[in-house]
């Protein structure tokens, strides 16, 4: 019945576009830093607030939209999160300030914190199980192939027109997405289930708050602050979640211990992400002294290449199950990241080409499926809670990796009087404590599947 409801495809484009549109943005950004540095006269640790403020938002969002969709139904719930995005794009397209910049870069936040968790519901609601993991590899392509895209489209906008530009074409993209879905996503009643639960918010909104605040204040009073008001926030929604009568989130699905191992996973395949996005555009203007356009360009390839892969490899679970293509994939990301890694010592152009080509056919292969994988471990009543906790920790985990990455160097271009030496060496250290983790993720997955053969 419910597939006769909604034109699925559509309805999965429409959203998708929305939130493609969302995290292109994100890492878009990341190139104009020196740009917006220069125009704004602010730090390397303000600027980075450009991502940060939208991934905080997003955080917050998210679990917000798990009540929303429980008392609102889907169609109405686009249309708003479609109209803040168009409003957000209008705002940072005229931004004459930095503060407004952030104002309008909120908007776009409040609209892929609610369009990122509808669009997975209606994947997770409205598709049969055996099409599930090729779905949800076209869902992951906007938050996985976005954040490697939008480095060549933001140098391309930036060197030949503005950074203004960046916001300036993707209006008519908001508008294609705005129709598509008035025509896929009908009005479909929705039965309320419990009231809002702001107690909860609360602590999110205090827990995700403080953690960015310390980490872009590590080593002084206010971060230490802002490490306490992180922590009272935990507490907070901590007790709410396994106490209160309607929880944002019931956080009893991470008892699940196999599903804890892929949602980590994942989120590590999300620091990866976003790490590199903001390290390699800024290294490659900054040291090697070209244009964002060739900054962009670089990661071109890469962006290609997991495009490309992303729905063939939801394909490929469905087909043979889980345990190839994600041990390909964390195979292959574990190369390609080590040999960054090295090459921001003896930079070449082509060989940063190279190792991100390598790193996203990794990440083509295993960052769907691990979210795919982790969800089909949960019951139809926990698909809720579970989306909630993969959409909303993937953003603050993309806000983290931005917040790590953007400290360790700006630590080390402040530690330094050679400002170019000190830039690579922020850089390779960011690189190293990411491939940690996803050394870690790879060896507990080998493990995993040794252990449990049949899965998948």
């Amino acid at each position: 019945m419910k597939e006769k409801k909604i034109h699925l495809l559509l309805a999965v484009l429409a959203t998708g576009i929305m939130s493609f549109a969302g995290v292109l943005i994100e890492t878009a950004m990341n190139v104009t830093f020196p740009t917006l540095i220069n125009q704004f006269g602010i730090s390397t640790g303000m600027v980075q607030w450009v991502t940060t403020i939208y991934l905080l938002v997003i955080s917050i969002m998210v679990p917000f939209s798990n009540y929303l969709l429980k008392n609102f139904s889907i169609r109405k719930l686009f249309i708003v999160a479609n109209l803040f995005f168009i409003a957000g794009l209008v705002i940072d397209l005229w931004s004459p300030s930095f503060s407004i910049l952030l104002f309008g870069r909120l908007l776009q936040g409040v609209s892929t914190g609610i369009a990122l968790p509808l669009m997975f519901h209606i994947i997770l609601n409205f598709t049969p199980m055996h099409k599930r993991g090729t779905m949800m590899g076209v869902g992951t392509l906007t938050t996985s192939i976005a954040p490697a895209i939008g480095p060549t489209y933001g140098g391309i906008m930036t060197a030949s027109l503005s950074w203004h530009a960046i916001f300036l074409f993707l209006l008519p993209v908001l508008a294609i997405s705005l129709v598509i879905g008035l025509y896929a996503i009908p009005e479909m009643p929705v039965k309320k289930t419990g009231a809002l639960d702001i107690v909860s918010l609360l602590g999110v909104a205090l827990l995700f708050s403080g953690l960015l605040l310390f980490l872009n204040q590590i080593g002084s009073l206010l971060g230490l602050l802002s490490l306490a008001v992180g922590i009272v926030g935990f507490l907070i929604f901590y007790r709410q979640a396994t106490r209160g009568k309607n929880p944002l989130v019931r956080i009893a699905v991470l008892k699940n211990k196999v599903f804890v191992l892929f949602l980590c996973g994942f989120l590590v395949c999300q620091f990866l992400l976003l790490g590199i996005s903001f390290v390699l555009p800024n290294f490659i203007q900054i040291v090697l002294g070209k244009d964002a356009f060739i900054a962009g360009l670089v990661m071109m390839p890469g962006a290609a290449v997991g495009a490309i892969l992303a729905p063939i490899s939801g394909r490929v679970l469905d087909t043979f199950g889980s345990k190839k293509p994600i041990l390909l994939g964390l195979s292959f990301a574990t190369i390609g990241w080590i040999a960054l890694t090295l090459l921001l010592r003896s930079p070449i152009l082509l060989g940063f080409v190279a190792g991100h080509v390598f790193y996203m056919i990794g990440i083509g292969f295993a960052y769907s499926n691990l979210m795919t994988t982790g969800m089909n471990l949960l019951s139809e009543e926990e698909y809720g809670d579970g989306n909630t906790l993969f959409n909303t920790l993937q953003q603050f985990s993309g806000a983290i990796a931005t917040a790590i990455v953007a400290t360790i160097i700006n630590l080390a271009q402040q530690s330094q009087s050679d400002f170019i030496a000190a830039t690579v060496t922020g850089s390779q250290i960011s690189l190293l404590v990411l491939l940690a983790l996803l050394v870690a993720v790879f060896i507990a997955s080998l493990i995993h599947f040794r252990k449990e053969p049949k899965l998948g």
